[in-house]
């Protein structure tokens, strides 16, 4: 991967090759001995050398954003070694960043977390066993080894409280969120297919750099998911109709 890459970068034009070691440090958040270790392992290509000293350009700050995305993600080194050997050697900043931006939470907010007593602060009410085995049921909230200690998704607490309120029986719950993990998942599939052979293309061609490129990425998530919704409350009500036509010819 080495070398291919240095073919590539030494017969480019070096537009934006102008960082030394030390202002890529200092422009990533990484040592220079960090650095130089992940070129060791093929994670950046060399530098561009004029002279003796080595200059790092657009794609090494790309290529080290996605190293540090992957590292939020819980990737081991040989994993991320992986991940980046499937991605062409000839890539370019903005194919990297759509990369780093696909690997972004489509969550809000990331899960806190808190034990009984905060979580009984952060909804303003008593929460008895059932309504933890609710939230639960809900994927709201997710237990942890501690007792009484939980993964909770904040951003669709007050959501969770709600349907507290509703009195709903468990199994329901339980029987709908096994709906929406299967379908969701199979769409989610589908919807990123769709996105690596139509929209991924599209803004890669479009020549924009790769922060305006990113920007666009996650003006297109709520974009997605407010269609989902849409779709799905246009079923709903084509499947009311279709259930009220049904007991009308039966009546007939």
């Amino acid at each position: 991967m080495i070398s291919a890459m240095s073919e590539v970068a030494g017969a480019g034009s070096h537009e934006g090759v102008t960082l030394t070691v030390d202002e890529l440090s200092a422009r990533v958040g990484m040592t220079v001995r960090t650095l130089r270790f992940y070129a060791g392992r093929g994670l950046i290509p060399p530098p561009i050398r004029r002279g003796r000293v080595g200059y790092y350009g657009p794609e090494h700050i790309a290529r080290l954003d996605l190293v540090r995305e992957l590292q939020a993600h819980g990737f081991t080194l040989q994993a991320i070694e992986g991940y980046l050997d499937r991605i062409p050697s000839d890539a370019t900043p903005q194919d990297i960043a759509l990369h780093r931006t696909l690997l972004t939470p489509w969550m809000r907010d990331l899960p806190e977390t808190l034990d009984r007593a905060a979580l009984v602060r952060r909804t303003g009410r008593e929460l008895s066993d059932d309504d933890i085995e609710m939230l639960v049921a809900l994927g709201v909230v997710e237990p942890t080894p501690d007792e009484d200690v939980f993964q909770v998704a904040t951003a669709h607490l007050s959501l969770g409280v709600e349907l507290l309120d509703l009195d709903l029986p468990v199994e329901a719950v339980l029987a709908a969120g096994r709906i929406f993990t299967e379908h969701g998942r199979a769409i989610a599939e589908e919807l990123t297919e769709v996105f690596r052979t139509k929209v991924w293309p599209h803004y890669r061609d479009s020549g924009g750099p790769p922060e305006h490129i990113q920007q666009l990425v996650e003006r297109f998530k709520p974009v997605t998911i407010q269609g989902l919704v849409l779709a799905y409350e246009r079923a709903v009500g084509e499947t009311q109709r279709d259930t009220i036509r049904r007991t009308q010819n039966k009546r007939r």
